[in-house]
């Protein structure tokens, strides 16, 4: 057979079988389709193509998220400290800084328990639990708030002290057992919700509540505390110890929700409860303001434990996302993982979580977040 080119190099005008003609036309096909769709470089993503994330996106417990100037704040505990990170992402968290270290001695130097992170006028705070004893049992925690000293949310933070959580405000020593609190703003009106016992006893197998009381500003409680949550449905009990804890606010227009945690923490039937103000204008002081129901949200027999959540726009503002905690397996304990996933609403205006997505199944990035840049570790 004749070729195209001799063996110098140089072209020569010969003929070539019809045959050869025709897979030469099908490569150039191939080739020219290949590079309309951006396919010749292997390294270019198809523009069709969805950018992905896989849970867990974090190691941890009670994730908390908030959202200020294009910025997402994530807050949480290690060891006797609290720490903040930023991101433009709400798949990645950013580098992790201790903003607060518990003192040497008092009421709050042990067992730093479910920071949040808030904003309000002007300054930060920092709501958290802690104890003055390490380890268990766990019968000292009360409940604490930082105030930032300028609009940085990396601080420096003061100390303002315990929170009052108790049943006669005139007696500041009466305060009792509190964790997981929570601030609530309603129809200009400031709250505080939270986890606590009906009385302090001396063993933490005593079953948790949900309460709330009148705030006077971000930190100051000015009012004794009501009662509005009881583990008493029939998906709240049946375990090792009844609890109601975890609580975090939901708004959807004129709706707001408190959705929960119940069961054990420890145990991997923990899962969310929610509790519905009946009206708009209902006093949320009035435990009759207050729908349960549930459970809306729990486990699977792949996901285990799923609990204690907080809650976010994308970055676009166009979709809710879920940030929540799970069980890294069925045995009992406290090894857990960060997890995210995004949600709807119900035609009743009330929100819809579906089921956990198990982990390594690849979810859509939060819409916005596709054309973002990889993050710096520079959390300023």
């Amino acid at each position: 057979m004749k070729t195209a080119f001799d063996i110098t190099g140089s072209k020569k005008m010969t003929s070539i079988p019809t045959g050869i003609m025709a897979i030469f036309y099908l490569l150039f096909c191939m080739c020219f389709t290949a590079g309309l769709n951006g396919c010749s470089d292997p390294n270019t993503l198809n523009e069709s193509e969805e950018k992905t994330f896989v849970n867990p996106i974090a190691d941890g417990a009670d994730p908390w998220v908030i959202e200020k100037d294009g910025y997402y704040y994530y807050c949480g505990s290690k060891g006797n400290g609290i720490y903040i990170s930023r991101s433009k992402k709400l798949t990645e968290h950013g580098e992790r800084i201790t903003v607060w270290q518990t003192p040497d001695e008092g009421w709050n130097q042990s067992n730093v328990w479910a920071p949040e992170l808030h904003y309000f006028n002007g300054r930060w705070y920092i709501y958290y639990a802690a104890g003055e004893k390490p380890g268990s049992p766990f019968i000292s925690q009360r409940s604490g708030v930082l105030e930032s000293t300028s609009e940085d949310p990396f601080g420096p933070y003061e100390d303002k002290g315990m929170l009052y959580t108790g049943d006669n405000i005139k007696d500041p020593a009466s305060v009792k057992w509190a964790i997981d609190l929570t601030p609530f703003g309603w129809n200009g009106k400031l709250y505080a919700i939270w986890s606590g016992w009906e009385e302090n006893r001396d063993t933490d197998r005593t079953p948790q509540h949900l309460y709330i009381a009148a705030m006077s500003d971000p930190k100051t409680i000015s009012s004794n505390r009501v009662k509005i949550s009881s583990p008493e449905a029939s998906w709240e009990t049946g375990g090792e110890l009844d609890l109601n804890e975890g609580p975090q606010i939901l708004k959807n227009q004129d709706q707001v929700f408190i959705i929960y945690s119940t069961r054990e923490s420890w145990l991997k039937e923990y899962r969310l409860g929610q509790l519905a103000l009946n009206d708009p204008g209902a006093d949320p002081m009035q435990p009759e303001s207050w729908k349960k129901s549930g459970p809306v949200f729990q486990g699977t027999d792949q996901v285990y434990g799923v609990g204690h959540c907080s809650f976010a726009k994308s970055p676009d503002g166009k979709e809710d996302w879920l940030l929540y905690h799970t069980k890294k397996s069925t045995e009992p304990g406290w090894d857990r993982d960060i997890r995210l996933q995004p949600f709807g609403w119900k035609p009743d205006g009330s929100p819809d979580f579906g089921t956990p997505v198990p982990a390594g199944k690849p979810l859509k990035v939060p819409s916005g977040e596709e054309n973002l840049p990889e993050e710096s570790q520079d959390h300023g």
